[in-house]
């Protein structure tokens, strides 16, 4: 059985977001209660906090330097040296209680991320692409979450938590079209609630199952091939690095445990060598 490790002991109240950065050789992720961006180097076990001024919900490094964040005041720039942000748009400003939650940059450059409001499913799944334009792409969305896109970017993932569903799309990379959308991926409420995910290199899904203890593998038709245990009830989200994309780490919410004496590393930052390689993130064109 893979054994899942603790990295870092960070006690995040929403760890989520997890992203890679080759050239820094350096793992970044949120916390997105806690109000930070956090930074991880795994060689020298070196880790960094930035706070920020707002709820940020996922990071995407951009090809001209920097990244881009979306936030729960929609979309901003984030320069790494100032901690600056600056605001690029809101498609769902003022209506009330909602954030951004998770998302991706696709191997065009463009992000996709969507919204939440725990209380219905009015929120929506967006697309940002280079020149900053703003389109909606899905709504009647609950927890707009993990979303992927596999090795031939024939085939986006994508899921809406509180219906349970992973869902796949036909996916055409030179127009940004998801088309045939249909369930990839349903489980029972049980076995908990699917979070963010990754691709590996052979097209498996990794998925973080939140309330279920643990990160489930799906191969391409949709079938559970694998489910490894995690140490805390509540895992968020996956992403692969390390020097040769070698490595699954996995972010953790401490928020909403009933008996935290019986999850003390809840929020902390953990790791896995799965025996497959990842691939690298795509970066914002804009």
């Amino acid at each position: 059985m893979r054994k899942v490790v603790r990295v870092v002991a960070c006690q995040n109240r929403l760890g989520e977001g997890p992203l890679w950065h080759p050239d820094e050789k350096a793992l970044y992720w949120v916390d997105i209660e806690g109000k930070k961006i956090q930074r991880y180097y795994p060689v020298s076990g070196k880790y960094e906090a930035f706070d920020t001024p707002l709820r940020v919900t996922l990071l995407a490094f951009r090809e001209n330097g920097g990244a881009v964040c979306a936030t729960e005041n929609g979309f901003h720039f984030w320069e790494r040296e100032t901690n600056a942000f600056t605001f690029i748009s809101d498609p769902e400003a003022g209506k009330e209680g909602a954030r951004f939650n998770d998302g991706k940059s696709d191997r065009a450059g463009r992000l996709w991320a969507g919204t939440m409001r725990p209380s219905d499913a009015t929120s929506a799944l967006y697309r940002m692409d280079a020149d900053l334009s703003v389109r909606k792409i899905l709504d009647g969305i609950t927890i707009s979450n993990g979303i992927g896109w596999s090795p031939d970017n024939r085939t986006m993932y994508y899921v809406d938590s509180l219906r349970y569903v992973m869902y796949v799309f036909d996916y055409d990379l030179a127009s940004g079209a998801a088309t045939n959308q249909r369930p990839f991926l349903e489980l029972d409420a049980d076995y908990g609630t699917p979070d963010g995910l990754t691709v590996d290199s052979q097209g498996y899904v990794w998925c973080a199952i939140y309330g279920g203890w643990k990160v489930i593998r799906i191969d391409p038709t949709g079938e559970i091939c694998e489910e490894v245990p995690m140490p805390v009830s509540q895992p968020s989200s996956c992403m692969f690095g390390g020097k040769n994309l070698d490595t699954l780490f996995i972010t953790s919410i401490s928020d909403g445990i009933e008996d935290p004496a019986k999850e003390p590393m809840a929020g902390d930052l953990f790791a896995l060598k799965p025996g497959v390689e990842g691939l690298p993130e795509a970066r914002f064109a804009g």
